[in-house]
């Protein structure tokens, strides 16, 4: 089991990134735009380097739902390997079945 803190700060940055995710796509819109102009695209790149980084969407991590693991993350079901191997063997994940051969 992952530390507590690393799950609450990893929420924490979940929520800064909502927070913050309509001034940063106007500001990165604006750097984006050649029809400005210099003194514009300077006080916007200020601006967005004023953000909190954790506000950034590439700074969360993925972790599983139900035990917090960084590792091994399976995205189409949000659980880590481990817990999606317990689910799918329990028959708790529709339409997944062990396979063999």
């Amino acid at each position: 089991m992952p530390k507590t803190s690393a799950i609450e700060r990893n929420k924490k940055r979940i929520r800064l990134v909502a927070k913050f995710a309509k001034q940063r796509g106007d500001l990165k819109a604006t750097l984006a735009n050649p029809a400005i102009s210099d003194t514009e695209f300077f006080a916007a790149q200020k601006k967005l380097a004023k953000l909190p980084k954790n506000s950034s969407k590439i700074r969360i991590r993925n972790r599983c739902s139900l035990s917090g693991r960084p590792r091994g993350f399976i995205g189409q079901f949000g659980v880590s390997r481990i817990t999606f191997r317990e689910l799918a063997l329990a028959g708790k994940i529709p339409g997944v079945t062990k396979s063999s051969w």
